[in-house]
């Protein structure tokens, strides 16, 4: 199971909202690439950093921040999104040293952008697929979309997608446990790679996580729980046998 460290950058700060409420932000560290050293240092194999402001904006805002953390944690991929709408934003992100670049809104929208991308970066597309109530999330989370989550799941498999990263917004941020059994059900529905995010916040939560394995969960992305919760990366590690 691989444990992914978030770092949500807002205004090149790094911060956490609570279900995705852009009114609702609590800034940990005004350096960012510390951040993401610490988490290396303390173990991690990946690093997931998001843009916030480049979500709400539809185009990159922090983009020079990524790029410095991805040359500080070296050979440690970056996966990284936030505001991807069109190639060139793409190619900006891989340019930067990332090495999976997440689509959000754009790949509801318009569906044939993910398939062309997953095409010309075969292996280097994720979709973050954000979800409440089974419906998917646009814009920063802003708004609701009649989409179906599992429906749009299939969609980005056939479109050759590397994972697919599934967030359940009424958890996140706020550490009460993660959606099991949703993030099960996403993952029995496809045969990619799921990334479960969304209010994992303790260490029956890891071991949760690993009994969701079997059923093609190969990763679980932490936030708020590392920064405030008291929640320890190398117990996490521990838990998931890392």
């Amino acid at each position: 199971m691989l444990l992914i460290p978030a770092i949500d950058l807002k205004n090149g700060q790094c911060v956490r909202l609570r279900q995705g409420r852009m009114d609702d932000v609590t800034v940990f560290s005004d350096d960012p690439v510390s951040v993401a050293k610490r988490w290396v240092d303390e173990g991690a194999q990946r690093i997931h950093v998001v843009d916030l402001d480049g979500a709400l904006k539809g185009m990159p805002i922090n983009l020079k921040s990524i790029e410095k953390i991805a040359a500080a944690v070296g050979k440690v991929p970056v996966q990284a999104g936030g505001g991807v709408r069109d190639e060139e934003t793409v190619q900006k992100y891989l340019d930067a040293g990332v090495s999976f670049v997440i689509i959000g809104t754009k790949a509801v929208v318009t569906p044939h952008f993910l398939r062309d991308l997953c095409i010309e970066y075969p292996r280097h597309i994720m979709v973050g697929l954000d979800a409440k109530e089974g419906r998917v999330a646009l814009d920063g989370w802003s708004k609701i979309s009649h989409h179906g989550v599992m429906e749009m799941a299939q969609h980005c498999e056939r479109d050759g997608v590397e994972a697919i990263i599934y967030t359940d917004i009424g958890r996140d941020g706020m550490m009460g446990g993660f959606n099991k059994e949703s993030t099960r059900e996403l993952a029995r529905s496809v045969k990619t790679a799921v990334i479960a995010s969304g209010g994992v916040s303790s260490l029956d939560d890891m071991r949760a996580l690993n009994e969701l394995a079997e059923d093609g969960v190969t990763g679980c992305i932490i936030g708020r729980a590392l920064y405030e919760g008291g929640l320890q990366f190398k117990d996490c590690l521990k838990a998931v046998g890392g």
